[in-house]
């Protein structure tokens, strides 16, 4: 079967809902899907955008949800990479989310996320990816960012714009509401051009966390 074609349960892992679910949105038209046979499929970049667009076409402000990125995020996890591919800057950037006491596994934080971006990619267009996880040897939701001094090139973004900004986010896997509600968030935060372009061309780690915690 093609890579870009994903079964049910493909689509539930990446979506981290239920085959159930995924299955009753397909039956009601509310996923991108189709039928062969009698077995349900779905197109890999009709998913991709599907979710990008659930994200980005949040009603709510950035200032409506209610996720203060001072308790998720420290400037010691905030670094400047130099990779052109995104297997070596995932590496790196989930290492660094390592060292926050929240992440109990670094070696499957590292493997799951890796994991992730293999089923689908995480790039959300405009130079932006926002790879993520829910684990349960994670004890609260937490987060490092990336910033690349060079084009990530393999995201295989939508819009096919090279990578420069990446925002790793690792959540316990009882916090669904929670998780969505900041993925939602910097969806909606980084559709800032200014607050983008200063991230990329910040010079410290402290720099750009004064830039990611200021209303």
């Amino acid at each position: 079967m093609e890579d870009d074609i994903l079964t049910i349960e493909e689509v539930a892992k990446y979506l981290r809902v239920s085959e159930r679910t995924v299955y009753d949105w397909a039956q009601k038209g509310e996923i991108p899907s189709g039928k062969i046979g009698t077995v349900w499929r779905f197109k890999k970049n009709e998913i991709e955008k599907w979710v990008n667009d659930r994200l980005s076409s949040s009603k709510s402000s950035p200032q409506d949800i209610k996720v203060q990125v001072k308790n998720i995020l420290s400037p010691e996890r905030i670094i400047f990479m130099n990779h052109p591919t995104k297997h070596d800057a995932l590496v790196e950037l989930s290492e660094a989310l390592s060292t926050a006491p929240q992440i109990k596994d670094a070696k499957e934080l590292t493997q799951e996320i890796l994991k992730r971006e293999e089923l689908m990619s995480t790039a959300m267009g405009r130079g932006i990816a926002i790879p993520h996880v829910r684990l349960s040897s994670v004890t609260d939701l937490v987060m490092a960012v990336g910033i690349s001094r060079t084009d990530i090139i393999d995201f295989q973004a939508i819009d096919e714009t090279p990578v420069r900004l990446l925002i790793m986010i690792a959540a316990a896997y009882n916090q669904h509401s929670y998780y969505l509600q900041t993925l939602s968030f910097f969806s909606a935060r980084l559709r800032e051009q200014d607050l983008k372009d200063k991230l990329i061309s910040s010079q410290t780690p402290l720099e750009a966390y004064n830039l990611l915690t200021s209303n």
